[in-house]
């Protein structure tokens, strides 16, 4: 067997608001209908549906984590410096997203963390060559 192709879904409590944040970090829309938004990621295009949670509910047998209490996957988001990161940290706040960790050096690079608001999380990675 080969699988061609991989992407995320995620379940969201409003898609509006979903497709607001993604929307207003550039990120580039993929389609969107009653039940998902979807959108685009990096230069491969990888695709990430976020559903309405009662949409969502039937592909996970209506097990969700709690993202309040833990995580389900973390997405990194590649920089490419460290002034890049800083303008993803300003984009991500003024979008309404959540940051939970601040920006910091770690080994040789640099990054921060921040959940969307339903509490999906990602990092903005720069990690020099």
């Amino acid at each position: 067997m080969k699988t061609t192709k991989i992407w995320a879904n995620f379940g969201v409590e409003d898609l509006a608001r979903t497709t607001k944040f993604y929307s207003e970090l550039g990120f580039k829309p993929n389609g969107t209908n009653d039940e998902l938004t979807s959108f685009t990621f990096g230069e491969d295009n990888f695709i990430i549906h976020f559903f309405t949670k009662e949409r969502f509910k039937w592909a996970v047998n209506d097990e969700m984590a709690d993202l309040k209490l833990g995580n389900e996957i973390i997405f990194s988001l590649s920089a490419e410096s460290v002034d890049e990161v800083h303008q993803w940290l300003l984009a991500v706040k003024n979008a309404g997203g959540t940051i939970f960790a601040e920006p910091q050096s770690i080994e040789k690079g640099y990054f921060f963390g921040f959940s969307d608001p339903d509490g999906h999380k990602f990092n903005v990675l720069y990690w020099p060559k």
